[in-house]
């Protein structure tokens, strides 16, 4: 089985930009499976015509993180949908589910959605207890098991693979929209990536105009953040599972840069 994920999508471009190009691309890497973290598909939080759109375009499963209810009409799309996931660790009142199973010509596939606790605004659950009461009940389900771990600190996304190494077939970062070098296979055979990067603007900060975020950090208090335009770029990473143990094979970085 082959999983592409996809880094947050980020704004109007970056919807645009998995609408162009995302069949294609799923094609191109013969990929089984597609997840993609829309929770920026607003700039904050996803709507439910934004979340169709993604779907529409090829996506499968959709993942979300700290803005997935900044959006208030997206509350009922997550309690009708299963195909897309807010993280479990989140309090179990609110919308939503934090995993969801996908069929594939290979079998299913369980996603799994999880945020972390370092520098966010508020503190969720345990994500490692969470996930170690997870996949209980997953894993009896099935073999083929991803994780989307939506954190800052890459200490903790690190802490959390090696957690997870030989029980899911794979575990990526989401939130920084900045993709890192260091995918790998972990000894047990684990994929793992820190971060996936994101699909948005290219001249942006993460998604957002320069300008708005330059304003920001000089101290102006009145800045309001806009979706960049422009050229895009369309980042993620493949992960190649053997159909016999779920087991990760091989991860590559997946990045396109249009003109």
């Amino acid at each position: 089985m082959r999983v592409l994920a996809l880094g947050d999508v980020s704004g109007r471009c970056g919807v645009a930009c998995v609408e162009k190009f995302l069949r294609g691309v799923k094609a191109e890497l013969s990929a089984d499976a597609v997840v993609v973290n829309a929770e920026n598909a607003a700039l904050f939080g996803v709507t439910p015509q934004q979340a169709n759109a993604l779907l529409d375009a090829g996506a499968d499963v959709l993942t979300l993180g700290n803005h997935a209810f900044k959006q208030k009409t997206i509350t009922d799309f997550l309690d009708a949908s299963d195909r897309i996931v807010r993280p479990a660790n989140f309090a179990p009142s609110v919308p939503g589910r934090g995993v969801t199973y996908l069929p594939t010509s290979s079998g299913q596939l369980a996603v799994i959605n999880l945020i972390g606790r370092c520098d966010m605004s508020f503190i969720p659950d345990n994500p490692f207890t969470v996930i170690d009461q997870l996949l209980c009940e997953v894993s009896q389900r099935t073999k083929f098991i991803v994780v989307d771990f939506h954190a800052e600190a890459t200490s903790e996304k690190l802490a959390m693979a090696y957690h997870l190494d030989g029980r899911v077939s794979a575990i990526w970062g989401t939130h920084t929209h900045v993709q890192t070098a260091d995918e790998r296979v972990f000894p047990n055979g684990t994929g793992y990536i820190s971060d996936l990067g994101m699909v948005g603007a290219r001249e942006s900060v993460i998604g957002v105009r320069a300008q708005d975020s330059v304003s920001y950090f000089l101290g102006d208090m009145m800045t309001r953040f806009q979706s960049a335009d422009g050229p895009a770029c369309f980042c993620g990473a493949l992960f190649d599972l053997d159909d016999e143990t779920g087991k990760c094979v091989s991860v590559e970085r997946v990045r396109y840069d249009e003109t």
